[in-house]
């Protein structure tokens, strides 16, 4: 007995359906099991609209069950395959919240600049979540959380996680170049690179604030000397400075004996 799912003589209305071809407009019939079909005015395939292929962004066998996947399932693949990644990381560092806390809002930031800066949000945002994730292996090995071990022993499980997922090789190799150095740039550095990089200094420096508070001065002056990409100057700016001045008027304002400072017109008295 066929299942009823598959059996069309179950099918209800709008199991078979029509969608026009995004090259022609011309309209190409579906029927709701089918992955893909071609147009036959213009030859171009499309994806059912009506199936959900999230598999595809990590399945190894997606090509063989899809076949030749099209540009918009490719998309979806290096778009899904980040969000498999943060999982991955997760069940890595298990009960370590600070680490998984700390990774989160690295590529929360790096979402945020790459898309700016015209860099890979894949590469960018798994280089992210995988950024520290040798620093287990540091602290069992060295007891220590040195940047130099962190990049030694973060590659390889960085690549045992991708490839594991079905990442492409180059996406690998570039997302594994960046663990290995990600804290010590070269001279000349990719985008992607510099929106990790910068990324991770608004997440450390926020880190840092909560233990050792720097003036607003030497605050600005270290965006401005240790950024790599303009956006993620402005980004850390908007994140650190304007953290700063809020907090410093709420204490102005707690303070009993704080006055409201006049502010004095160009040619005349005080504004009202």
């Amino acid at each position: 007995m066929r299942c009823p799912g598959q059996d069309s003589r179950y099918w209800k209305p709008g199991a078979i359906f029509e969608v026009p071809c995004p090259v022609c407009d011309n309209p190409v019939e579906f029927f709701k099991d089918e992955s893909i079909r071609r147009c036959k005015t213009c030859g171009h395939k499309l994806v059912n609209p009506k199936m959900d292929f999230g598999c595809a962004a990590y399945c190894k066998f997606a090509e063989q069950c899809l076949g030749e996947l099209t540009p918009e399932l490719l998309a979806q693949r290096k778009e899904l395959l980040k969000d498999r990644v943060a999982i991955e990381m997760k069940q890595y560092f298990k009960r370590d919240f600070k680490r998984i806390g700390h990774a989160t809002k690295v590529a929360r930031y790096a979402e945020q600049i790459v898309r700016e800066e015209k860099g890979d949000p894949a590469v960018v945002l798994s280089a992210a979540y995988l950024h520290d994730i040798g620093i287990h292996e540091a602290e069992q090995k060295h007891q220590s959380t040195e940047p130099k071990y962190q990049e030694e022993y973060g590659p390889p499980i960085a690549r045992e996680i991708l490839a594991k997922l079905g990442a492409k090789p180059e996406m690998v190799e570039e997302v594994c170049d960046i663990v290995g150095h990600h804290h010590h740039p070269r001279p000349e550095e990719t985008v992607n690179f510099k929106v990790l990089y910068d990324a991770d200094m608004i997440v450390n420096l926020e880190e840092n604030q909560q233990e050792a508070k720097l003036s607003p001065e030497k605050l600005a002056t270290m965006i401005e000397r240790n950024f790599l990409t303009a956006t993620g100057r402005q980004v850390a700016q908007k994140a650190l400075l304007a953290t700063e001045v809020t907090e410093n008027t709420e204490k102005n304002l707690k303070n009993p004996n704080y006055q409201t400072p006049i502010i004095k017109g160009k040619d005349s008295g005080a504004l009202s």
